[in-house]
């Protein structure tokens, strides 16, 4: 009588795009191929890599060098300014590709998403097939450069953890059957969810390696993470399935950016901060939110640093923020006015829906109108093209702070920085100008 064959249920794909930017790059560019490639965010030594190429990494170079430091170690280091809305393009065909061959149910930043296994895909003979599918169709309609890592496994977290066990280009399977053996390599921190302020804590309990987490029970899971995390996580881990954990959406919105070195006076920084203001404050509206705090923070080359928070009446009107802004910067402290700063960062907290505001009962009719006004200035900006309008606090710095891909969020181009100038529609012969809606 012959063996009966055991069916495993895999219910989760994750996909990894391996050094997505340089990736990229090296696709559109056939010249850099083959080559170790630096993304930065502005040419200059004194700032960092925010991706490195394949080829880079075998070198031993890794994302947040420092460009003077990578160029040291790999004097051959192609470096290539980042370029945003190419790397946005490319996410969203990515997912187009990807659709077209299984539904794309959560997208976890901008190299990496997961896909729910539907019972036609769970047996791993038909999974591991739709796996190669993927992979192969990526290849022909969106280009050869975008490799990837391809996770399966019965919860989304262990998909996760396998989608980074082989890279690049791989290709792993965690069923139940392979717990704990095929992980137990693996450090904690490998683990989502597991930060170095939670290896701490897992230290302090004595806990070093996989096996020693893998063995630790769930009772010992909540005691540790003092939450329901700490559960969910040994569930997950355990090859039990769960929902995906709830994002906290929206905790702040802001920028950052490091001045260039033309730019590093108090002036220009200050120009700069209404610059970032104004973009963040589009975010904003776009989003939905009220902002009910702004903190200001400024990093000095000596490594002094500077931030200050201003609690507010839940507002998005553009010009409240910018006075808030003007009383922190009038805050900052006599002897740091004579350090030149280095990098700035303007954010706003204390989020609040704005289906859930409620107007000041004596401002109601000033916010209900300068509301009107910055609708208008919005869409004005979207359609003819970024800074066509702006309040005069970012004049002489409406071409800094360019647009810039934090992995776990993807800016809209539509709404920050995308050009839609007028003439540029003319010159590609698109349609004409949408009529602004009723204001």
């Amino acid at each position: 009588m012959p063996a009966k064959i055991r069916v495993v249920a895999l219910r989760y794909l994750t996909i990894d795009f391996n050094s997505f930017f340089a990736s990229v790059e090296q696709q559109e560019r056939p010249e850099l191929r083959g080559k170790p490639v630096a993304i930065v965010p502005v040419m200059a030594e004194t700032t960092g890599c925010i991706a490195v190429s394949i080829e880079a990494k075998k070198i031993g170079l890794t994302r947040n060098a420092r460009v003077a430091d990578a160029c040291r170690l790999c004097p051959s280091l192609v470096l290539v300014e980042a370029r945003p809305e190419i790397y946005i393009n490319y996410h969203r065909r990515l997912i187009e590709v990807i659709e077209s061959c299984i539904h794309v149910t959560k997208v976890q930043s901008i190299d990496e998403l997961t896909c729910e296994l539907t019972a036609r895909f769970a047996p791993p003979a038909e999974a591991l097939a739709l796996a190669k599918r993927i992979k192969a169709k990526i290849a022909r309609e969106v280009g050869p450069c975008l490799r990837s890592s391809i996770g399966l496994a019965p919860t989304w977290l262990l998909a996760k953890v396998a989608s980074d066990m082989e890279k690049p280009d791989g290709l792993v399977i965690l069923d139940h059957a392979d717990l704990p053996a095929k992980i137990l390599h693996l450090a904690p921190g490998d683990i989502s969810g597991i930060g170095p302020h939670m290896q701490e804590r897992l230290r302090a309990r004595g806990i070093t390696t996989m096996a020693q987490l893998y063995a630790a029970t769930l009772p010992d899971f909540r005691g540790i993470w003092k939450s329901v995390r700490g559960e969910q996580l040994w569930r997950l881990l355990h090859g039990e399935d769960l929902p995906f954990f709830e994002q906290q959406t929206g905790s702040t919105i802001g920028h950052g950016h490091v001045l260039p070195p033309a730019r590093r006076n108090h002036e220009a920084a200050l120009a700069v901060l209404h610059r970032l203001l104004q973009k963040a404050a589009m975010r904003l509206r776009h989003g939905g939110y009220c902002a009910g705090g702004l903190s200001v923070s400024i990093d000095y080359h000596d490594d002094r640093q500077w931030s200050a928070e201003l609690r507010l009446s839940e507002t998005q009107d553009t010009l409240e923020l910018t006075r808030a802004l003007g009383h922190l910067w009038e805050k900052r402290p006599a002897a740091d006015r004579k350090r030149p700063p280095f990098r700035i960062g303007v954010h706003f907290t204390h989020l609040l829906d704005l289906r859930l505001h409620t107007p000041d009962l004596f401002e109601q009719k000033t916010e209900e109108s300068h509301g009107r006004l910055f609708f208008a200035v919005d869409h004005l900006n979207k359609v003819l093209g970024k800074n066509t309008v702006y309040l005069g606090g970012a004049h002489g710095a409406t071409q800094d702070a360019p647009m810039r891909i934090a992995f776990t969020r993807i800016p809209e181009p539509e709404i920050e920085e995308l050009d839609r100038s007028y003439e540029g529609r003319l010159k590609k012969k698109k349609a004409p100008l949408p009529e602004p809606e009723a204001w």
